[in-house]
């Protein structure tokens, strides 16, 4: 059963187990749901898939979602495809791509590439992290050097490759 459009202008709405299309409010409060779009000033979502969402605080728990953009967002035993926020906290979370204005702190969680004023890390892994400061411990695979030189290496090979393509 697929909802249309919910406006939740100025009261606060709990939204669970429903497959919605567009939920628009203030605050939004929604659990065990599928839902395309979400917009709102606070959203909380607990056991939520989404495409996006977007919003001033976002904290989603054991959720799932492909673009989440927000001023402060949180995650809890979730993913997100892309996260793009001012202050970010991921705890036990996964995101392939995090970029942050301000502060990013991450807690037992694995980024791909997290790109960061300030980044604050307890336990946790990224493939490429770009900070201006690190605070904890973090693995890491590439650093700044490491990854211009296998960007180097990749663009050489790629050029060899479409010159012979070209004979």
């Amino acid at each position: 059963m697929k909802q249309g459009v919910m406006n939740m202008e100025k009261t606060e709405q709990v939204l669970q187990g429903k497959d919605l299309d567009i939920v628009e409010g203030e605050i939004v409060r929604i659990s065990q749901s599928k839902v395309r779009n979400v917009e709102g000033s606070h959203v909380e979502m607990q056991q939520v898939a989404a495409l996006s969402i977007d919003g001033e605080k976002l904290e989603a728990a054991q959720s799932a979602a492909v673009l989440l953009h927000g001023e402060s967002v949180s995650l809890h035993q979730s993913m997100a495809g892309v996260l793009v926020s001012g202050n970010a906290t991921l705890n036990y979370s996964c995101t392939p791509l995090s970029l942050s204005k301000g502060e990013t702190s991450m807690n037992s969680s694995a980024a791909g590439i997290v790109a960061s004023g300030t980044v604050r890390t307890e336990n946790s892994a990224s493939l490429l992290l770009l900070a201006n400061r690190v605070e904890g411990n973090v693995n890491t695979l590439l650093d700044w050097k490491s990854a211009l030189a296998l960007g180097a290496v990749l663009g050489g090979v790629f050029g060899i490759f479409s010159l012979l393509k070209r004979k």
